[in-house]
């Protein structure tokens, strides 16, 4: 008999791209009466009412503390199944995702995680622009994630909820990274996480500088609460990070020259070049925030 599954899907303001994320998760193999999917409105501006109710698997919650990590949360605390499945309302699950990642979860020795594969595609599928490009080169290489950082990337990620019992909720303090810190603490305890290539879900490559410039001083700000938290401020701290800041000024050639000029997505010398140089200027975009934070500033959502 397999097992109920919740996915859970946190949304603001993305009726358009949750439309899709939603007829796909329609279409799965897995049974529709074993997996039901909670779309959590984070205070959205848009009415995304109109756009669940369409969707036989769906049905609609609402969390208005901002951020996906409560969201996601909230999502957790009216699931009705034994195993919940995370992803995000830009994506789009392949058909046999629930299915494909619930056989890994099963699969394994004991109550684990299991985060699946994320596919970036682009709008012109063979030719993507510079900052699809670097997108795809720098961001959600999951199986990366899994062996190096021992977390799993929320926008493809399945465990059981009773493992949510033992660990705890995502840290909804944060606005970036609540997925690393809760799959850090997950795997400290002992719960095993295994990468899953046949469960997949594709995910639109950043199209533009300014999306890119937004998600790195997003993940900048998400990581300095996390490290704020874990290390609960203090005038000494305070002079640290600092004096660490200060030291991240100075210019990263040599570090984005190689990333750069040794990637072989690249296809031209042109390429290799806008690539150095949007490494370098997201480099300072974020020391520059990192400063702003350390200095007082909020982070942004």
């Amino acid at each position: 008999m397999p097992p109920l599954v919740s996915v859970i899907i946190p949304v603001y303001n993305d009726s358009q791209r949750l439309k899709k994320c939603l007829q796909a998760l329609e279409k799965q193999t897995y049974s529709k009466e074993k997996y039901e999917v909670l779309v959590v409105d984070n205070a959205s501006e848009e009415n995304l009412k109109d756009v669940v109710e369409y969707f036989s698997q769906a049905w609609l919650t609402v969390e208005t503390c901002p951020g996906s990590y409560a969201a996601r949360n909230k999502g957790i605390s009216v699931a009705q199944g034994e195993i919940l499945a995370f992803t995000d309302a830009d994506c789009v699950p392949s058909e046999n995702w629930i299915e494909a990642g619930v056989k890994c979860l099963l699969s394994l020795p004991g109550p684990g995680i299991v985060a699946g594969k994320i596919e970036m595609f682009f709008q012109d599928k063979n030719y993507p622009n510079i900052a699809e490009l670097y997108d795809s080169i720098t961001n959600l290489n999951q199986k990366k994630i899994v062996e190096q950082s021992h977390f799993g990337a929320t926008a493809n990620l399945f465990t059981f909820k009773k493992v949510f019992d033992e660990v705890g909720l995502f840290n909804q303090q944060l606005k970036s990274g609540g997925d690393s810190e809760w799959g850090k603490r997950a795997f400290s305890k002992g719960y095993l996480i295994e990468y899953a290539e046949e469960s997949c879900i594709a995910h639109p490559a950043r199209n533009s500088f300014a999306q890119l410039y937004k998600k790195n001083i997003r993940v900048k700000g998400g990581f300095y609460e996390l490290e704020k938290i874990q290390n609960q401020g203090g005038k000494k701290i305070f002079l640290k990070e600092l004096l660490q800041v200060i030291s991240r000024y100075k210019p990263p050639i040599v570090y984005a020259a190689r990333k750069s000029f040794s990637e072989e997505k690249a296809s031209s010398n042109v390429q290799k070049i806008q690539l150095f140089l949007i490494t370098l200027v997201l480099h300072y975009a974020g020391v520059i925030e990192r400063t702003r934070l350390i200095l007082g500033g909020k982070p942004q959502r």
